[in-house]
């Protein structure tokens, strides 16, 4: 069964998780506002001003200060206003939660085998908060190798193969994609990781994690599980879907819907 999903809707007020995306440049100068915003993680509400967006009650956003990196959602937008700026803190980053394409069930995930459905440029955007001008990153990778069958080449621990398969079970693994020989996922810890690999021929080589680990982790050992699962899945009902265009993204269920779906209150799809 395939689901097709469309959405460009207002949401209501629901729970958050934390997530962030720089917005596209408006095309028209937006009007300044100030914005309460709640914070589920919190159980607050702040004010906010915002001279970058044009928002709208129920959107999820990203602002600067203390709650940096802590997803919050519109709740008013107050247009009639005199303040001092410099008591105020700014919006910083609107999310997208607009999916567009044709999804099909891969046990707990939803995969699509269109890249313009949900890519991870845009997927991350959904966890992690935009790095700093001052964050920069720099990975480096061994020539080592194992075959995706036989994860005891990847020679983690017995703790870490444990906490591996624990964030595999209880879902943790939000979204992996493969993308010709490129491989790509987001796994939940105490924050949202990416990791990162290739895959040719049943065969995974430069796989690093941004935890920052030094060998082997349970958020690689996890993503190792869920990438097995998910291409015996295809391998089983979609091999022709995934030899036409070389690619796949996979979704968590319920990552998904709480992005795509929950908090809607316009809109339609299709089952």
């Amino acid at each position: 069964m395939s689901f097709k999903i469309g959405f460009a809707a207002e949401s209501a007020e629901t729970k958050t998780t934390e997530a962030t995306y720089i917005a596209p440049a408006q095309t028209t100068t937006p009007r300044k506002s100030v914005v309460q915003i709640y914070f589920a993680d919190r159980h607050m509400t702040l004010a906010y001003y915002n001279d970058q967006f044009d928002l709208h009650h129920g959107e999820m956003v990203y602002v600067n200060g203390k709650l940096e990196g802590l997803l919050g959602r519109v709740t008013d937008v107050n247009y009639n206003f005199k303040i001092k700026i410099s008591d105020y803190k700014r919006v910083i980053a609107v999310v997208d939660t607009t999916v567009h394409g044709e999804f099909f069930m891969a046990g707990s995930h939803f995969v699509t085998f269109d890249r313009n459905a949900l890519p991870n440029s845009k997927a991350i955007t959904w966890f992690k908060a935009p790095s700093g001008e001052e964050d920069e990153f720099i990975s480096g990778n061994d020539d080592t190798s194992f075959n995706l069958n036989n994860l005891a080449d990847m020679k983690v621990s017995a703790n870490v193969a444990e906490r591996g398969h624990e964030y595999y079970i209880e879902n943790k693994v939000r979204y992996i994609s493969i993308d010709g020989n490129k491989g790509y996922a987001i796994v939940e810890g105490n924050e949202n990781y990416e990791v990162e690999f290739e895959y040719q021929y049943g065969e995974i080589s430069h796989l690093v994690c941004s935890c920052f680990c030094s060998y082997n982790c349970k958020h690689e050992f996890a993503a190792m599980l869920q990438l097995r699962e998910t291409l015996q899945i295809i391998e089983k009902n979609y091999a022709d879907k995934f030899e036409q265009t070389g690619y796949f993204a996979a979704v968590n269920n319920g990552t998904l819907f709480a992005f795509a779906i929950d908090g809607k209150y316009n809109g339609s799809f299709r089952l």
